[in-house]
């Protein structure tokens, strides 16, 4: 049997069924037996159609358009590229004649024009609707009865909501004051961030609150689940959906009681006799759950206003209707007194504060006039000799200063000055090099100390003022510099700035363009392309080493520079590429940052970058600052710069104009920390009143995120109580990672060791892999930052050589193991292609995807 004969099968017995249908609805309507001729002359023509509703609808329903056309088609029908409607309605017209059925010679052959069955019929018909009829009736007095106990029942419970509100205060009064005794507090987060873990701190004090409303806003500890458009999310609970629910609870189990007694007898023995049923506190709670979810919600906006003092006052008092409503009316009529008292503090906290933060802050950001000293300002592109002019001025002086942003920048300075024949001494915060009669200093920003004087300054990268953390050494530098002659390097971004912060001070200024052009190659770059002189750049040490590893196994001597190199690592990688040994260099963006190198081409292997927040598009300045690096001048005629895809995209932010910086960073100074101490000993203070500091215009306040992760490790303990708030911050501030677990415990240790004069702990020290000698290497430097801020120089020399041998092994494991490098996916650790453009591998990638589509497939509507 064909799919046209099921259908067809299936379609009389439907037109049959709806025919006998139609026959006891036609029975319902007449009080007295008619007729089976009687029945034809008035529904024939509702019969005849009946059939060809009932087929064309099912037939063209349940035929597939792919079968609709072979039908069409086998019947001589052009079918292709004929639109679905017309399709359809062919297929319906030719349908209407398959195998017609006659309706009504199929019913005048029935047992229906058999008398005695079509009385029989007509009798069952009529009984069935009279049954129907009386269920109507009942239900329609059950549902008069019922909605007459409904209306009565929320008559209650308006007239009372007044009264039912005693009872709920009273209930929570009691709770509260339990709350606040047994249960622990929680530092503050949002009650969204779960990937928080919720942390104690300490018990709950009921000063800390002034009203419900305070209370409410507090974590439990628990998680529970809340809707958000509709979809479901889990969150840390608040005591606002906890007092909630015990409030719903407390309101369905006890209020009910109180309204059945309410009740008339009258209308709960009609409910009785209607019903046959007996009318309880459970039938009640269904009918009234909407009114007691809206009281509810009511009660808890009133609770909100509530003192958790006159709460707590109320929770020792037994329950007395008449005394607690005179304690209502009172705390009711004595709480806008509180609350004028609570906002008078709240303001004279505010003029307090705001006179803490005039004293402690005040005009410390707004720069000085009126200097003596002469300001040389060197700006424009990359590689074009500005840093060298400055430093040739600098050696003539008889005393001078050069500041840098690296610290590799400040020792290759170092090591010009004294192979001109300049002594020259070496001043980081993690190591010292003195030469015996130096009157010159090459030194990383952050070490500028302002009294002292030198007849020249160099102040290098000085478009670094926009940093958001680092900018506020160079804002120091620039307005506070001590010598005769300040020369100031950097992009033509920083121009305006500098002008706007040097006033009236005399100003020579000097811009530099490249006599060497850049030049885009116009076609996609692959590391099938990279040749010798060419600096292949990314941005993350992994893609750097990844990188490194193909160019080695294909032949090619590569040197590697990125951001946590040792700086003597980098030193040596740089010279081999100078000298030759190798041919090609791959580096993250510190490559951009004055380091001079015999580039020929530069190659963005990637054009975006993770800048700690989010991955976003390099900005013009740093493709600029970058590609600026080819074409050494005397080496090549021309610069080339190349990137791996959107050509059009990147060369028009090389080619764009440099972006005016507005702003300059801002942070703590020793003189604010020495104002503050008149006020508070605890730097967690201090952090709340920078937060507040509304930082004067065209300024930008540093964020101190990582002195803060810092300081929550030691905060109230004897470190916090042994130093002086000045002391505490410098140690706070000293330059390390805190995104290294390892480094963060040793700095806790050794401020544990120096509060209690014990022996400072060893540093971490391990050769098993490239990654632990890094570790190495940065966990001796911060030994160092400590040693020599403790003034203990003899001991830091020791460690100074320790870290040389670990910036050697650095370097010799640059040379061996990152050839044994290969891409791996960083989910499952399969081997990837070298030109395998992601992260994760497909099937990695593809799993994830399935997981996010199938939790959102299993979301369930509110």
């Amino acid at each position: 049997m064909d799919k046209l004969d099921i259908i067809h099968s299936t379609s009389l017995d439907r037109t049959k069924y709806k025919i006998e249908e139609d026959i006891q609805q036609y029975f319902q309507t007449k009080e007295d037996l008619p007729t089976f001729v009687e029945y034809l002359e008035e529904r024939k023509h509702y019969v005849e159609q009946i059939w060809y509703n009932v087929w064309l609808n099912k037939v063209t329903n349940d035929v597939a358009r792919k079968e609709k056309k072979q039908i069409l088609s086998e019947r001589g029908f052009e079918v292709e590229g004929i639109d679905k409607k017309i399709i359809n309605q062919l297929f319906k017209n030719e349908m209407r004649e398959y195998e017609p059925f006659d309706a009504v010679e199929w019913l005048q052959n029935s047992s229906y024009t058999n008398p005695s069955v079509w009385e029989e019929k007509y009798i069952q018909a009529r009984k069935d609707f009279q049954k129907r009829m009386e269920e109507k009736r009942l239900q329609l007095r059950m549902d008069a009865v019922t909605d007459a106990v409904d209306q009565e029942a929320h008559k209650i419970v308006e007239e009372n909501q007044a009264n039912y509100f005693l009872y709920v205060r009273h209930f929570v009064a009691k709770k509260v004051k339990e709350d606040l005794i047994n249960n622990p507090k929680f530092e503050e987060t949002e009650s969204y961030r779960r990937e928080e873990v919720l942390k104690e701190a300490g018990p709950m004090d009921a000063s800390d609150y002034h009203t419900m409303r305070d209370f409410f806003s507090e974590l439990t500890g628990a998680v529970h689940q809340s809707f958000d458009y509709y979809e479901e999310y889990l969150e840390y609970e608040t005591y606002y959906f906890f007092y909630e629910k015990r409030i719903t609870d407390y309101l369905f189990g006890f209020i009910p009681g109180l309204i059945m007694n309410e009740l008339s007898e009258e209308i709960l023995t009609d409910y009785e006799t209607v019903t046959s049923e007996e009318f309880t506190v459970s039938k009640l709670r269904k009918l009234l759950a909407n009114s007691f979810y809206l009281l509810v919600n009511d009660y808890m906006e009133q609770l909100q206003d509530e003192f958790v003092t006159d709460l707590l006052e109320l929770a020792e008092q037994p329950f007395d209707f008449e005394l607690h409503e005179e304690y209502l009316q009172r705390d009711i009529k004595d709480r806008k007194r509180k609350e004028e008292e609570i906002l008078a503090e709240i303001r004279r906290k505010q003029k307090e504060e705001e006179r803490m933060l005039e004293d402690i802050f005040g005009r410390e950001y707004i720069p000085s006039n009126g200097r003596s000293t002469r300001y040389v300002i060197h700006i424009g592109e990359t590689n074009t000799g500005k840093t060298f002019q400055a430093l040739q001025r600098m050696k003539e002086a008889k005393s001078g200063l050069y500041l840098a942003p690296l610290r590799l920048l400040a020792l290759e300075v170092y090591d010009t000055l004294n192979s001109a024949g300049v002594p020259c001494s070496l001043k980081t915060g993690e190591e010292e090099k003195l030469s015996p009669g130096a009157t010159h200093f090459s030194s990383t920003v952050e070490m500028f100390y302002e009294k002292d004087h030198y007849e020249v300054i160099v102040i290098d990268e000085a478009q670094m003022i926009a940093d958001k953390d680092r900018g506020f050494s160079w804002y120091k530098a620039i307005t506070k510099a001590n010598a005769d002659e300040v020369h100031i390097v950097g992009s033509f971004s920083m121009k305006e700035m500098v002008l706007q912060l040097l006033g009236n001070a005399a100003i020579e200024m000097n811009e530099y363009t490249r006599d060497t052009p850049l030049q885009v190659e116009d076609r996609p770059f692959t590391l099938r392309d990279t040749k010798r002189g060419d600096a292949l750049v990314c941005f993350s040490r992994k893609r750097v080493l990844e990188t490194a590893s193909i160019l080695q196994n294909n032949g090619h001597q590569v040197s590697m520079i990125y951001g946590s190199m040792p700086p003597e690592t980098r030193k040596k990688q740089m010279q081999r590429f100078i000298d030759g040994e190798t041919t090609v260099i791959v580096a993250t963006d510190a490559i951009g940052m004055g380091l001079n190198l015999p580039i020929r081409r530069v190659v963005f292997l990637q054009n975006e970058k993770f800048d700690g927040t989010r991955r976003r598009r390099l900005t013009s300045q740093e493709v600029k600052q970058i590609a600026g690096r080819a074409g050494r001048k005397g080496m090549y005629d021309v610069g080339k710069v190349a990137f791996t895809g959107d050509i059009k995209a990147m060369e028009k932010l090389l080619g764009g104009k440099d972006r005016q910086v507005h702003t300059f960073a801002i942070a703590p100074t020793s003189s604010i920390l020495e104002r503050f101490q008149k006020y508070s000993n605890k730097l967690g203070d201090f952090f709340e009143l920078w937060e507040k500091f509304e930082s004067p215009a065209g300024t930008e306040k540093a964020s101190l995120s990582e002195e803060q992760i810092l300081y929550e490790t030691i905060e109230d303990t004897m470190i916090e109580a042994r130093l002086t708030v000045n002391d505490l911050y410098g140690f706070l501030h000293l330059p390390f990672s805190t995104k290294e677990q390892t480094l963060i415990n040793q700095w806790k240790q050794t401020m544990e060791a120096i509060v209690t004069r014990e022996e400072l702990p060893e540093p971490f020290m391990n050769k098993d892999s490239l990654e632990n000698v890094e570790l190495s290497y940065k966990s001796i430097g911060l030994h160092l930052l400590f040693l020599y801020r403790l003034e203990r120089r003899t001991e830091a020399t020791y460690w100074e050589r320790i870290r040389e041998s670990f910036s050697d092994e650095v370097h010799e494991r640059l040379q061996t193991d990152v050839k044994m490098r290969t891409k791996q996916c960083s989910k499952c650790g399969k081997k990837l292609d070298p030109d395998f453009k992601y992260a994760v591998c497909d099937a990695c990638h593809f799993s994830k995807l399935r997981k996010k589509h199938k939790n959102f497939s299993i979301k369930r509507p509110f």
